[in-house]
């Protein structure tokens, strides 16, 4: 949702890919990321996929602060070299790219833009009224790194801070905006969103972006052993694409991405068809399971 987020405003001219990040935020330029451009950031490749400065659970709620460490800090690697999965800080980088464009939060401009308009029970930062609904999630073993290199880009990244899906069930985490981890809604509403893309930009007779600005998502950005994931992965702008290392489709045209614990989401434009599978009983992977795999297969045999 941030990245589709993201493609509207570059669709709009508002937002330019091609562009420094400093020039809509000024403070990113420090430590020498003056060059990192906003597809670095749309791509996993800028080289922040987490912090220098320690940061606790609680810490995620305050804006302010994971924005302004993440500006403050040089990369881990020379940006646009290589991929290295943003798991957390995504929504952060993101989302203050969309504040400093809009003068909105990435939450409210997604409600404002995309969610009230389709009647979409998707947030980003959940209002009360939808605690009763929300089934927390049952989580899954604690990632064990006893083995790795405490040093590595991976460990560094799911580390600090460690993560507990239990969080989830927190009252501050559902309202606060962080966009890679917390969106709150089921797989109705994540198909109905994401089928803007693999509809060409219009869905249920409103346009929101351009085809050619759909088409923009399959830029290859990167390609290779992903820094962060130690699995082979390739990015286009914002969504993992459809590939020898991941084949979620038999059409070429066709984008994704998965989640921690099992969800998974597929566009795919050659069907126009938007899949999705979410769960509450969360699997040890950190970009989705196999357990969505029977119910995609399905429904790649249903349209033929």
């Amino acid at each position: 949702m941030t990245f589709l987020v993201a493609l509207m405003l570059a669709d709009r001219g508002e937002l330019d890919f091609d562009a420094p990040v400093a020039r809509y935020w000024p403070e990113f330029a420090a430590a020498g990321k003056e060059a990192v451009l906003v597809r670095h950031l749309m791509a996993h490749t800028a080289g922040l996929p987490g912090w220098d400065e320690p940061m606790a659970p609680e810490d995620l709620a305050d804006w302010e602060r994971c924005t302004t460490a993440l500006a403050a800090q040089a990369p881990w690697w020379e940006p646009g070299t290589a991929s290295g999965y943003h798991a957390i800080t995504q929504g952060y980088l993101i989302g203050e790219l969309v504040r400093r464009v809009t003068g909105m939060s990435l939450g409210t401009y997604f409600k404002q833009t995309f969610a009230d308009p389709l009647g979409a029970d998707f947030h980003i930062g959940t209002p009360a009224e939808c605690d009763p609904r929300i089934s927390n999630v049952i989580p899954p073993a604690p990632l064990d790194m006893g083995a790795a290199d405490p040093q590595s880009i991976a460990v560094r990244t799911f580390s600090n801070p460690g993560m507990n899906a239990a969080q989830s069930w927190e009252t501050g985490w559902r309202r606060c905006e962080s966009a890679a981890a917390n969106g709150h809604g089921n797989a109705r509403s994540l198909a109905l969103l994401q089928s803007i893309v693999s509809h060409g930009g219009e869905t249920q007779g409103k346009r929101f972006l351009s085809a050619a600005g759909v088409e923009k998502l399959f830029e290859v950005q990167a390609d290779g052993t992903d820094l962060v994931l130690g699995v082979p992965s390739r990015f286009g702008m914002g969504y993992g694409l459809n590939s020898e290392h991941t084949p979620i489709s038999p059409n070429p045209r066709a984008c994704f991405w998965g989640g921690w614990g099992g969800s998974l989401i597929v566009n795919d434009l050659d069907a126009s068809m938007s899949f999705a599978y979410v769960m509450n009983r969360m699997g040890a992977g950190t970009v989705g399971d196999m357990r969505s795999a029977g119910p995609l297969m399905a429904a790649y045999a249903a349209v033929g």
